[in-house]
């Protein structure tokens, strides 16, 4: 049982790599480290943009949860 969790928990995270990349906002690598945007702007997420944003939020629960199950289970 420990081998699936521990199989789930990589696909997962492989997976939520990819999305968390994929969510390019156009930030400045100042804003890194704490830097403002003076010229920036508020948009709304649409789309494409707005399933990869709830999917990540549904595969961080998931990743949470899986490595609660994978250290009960130990």
């Amino acid at each position: 049982m420990n081998s699936y969790i521990s199989f789930a928990l990589i696909a997962v995270s492989i997976i939520l790599t990819g999305l968390i990349l994929m969510q390019d906002r156009g930030t400045e690598a100042g804003g890194i480290f704490g830097g403002s945007n003076v010229g920036g702007y508020y948009q709304q997420r649409r789309g494409l943009e707005k399933v990869i944003f709830n999917s990540t939020i549904v595969l961080i629960a998931v990743f949470g949860l899986l490595s609660i199950a994978n250290l009960v289970i130990k």
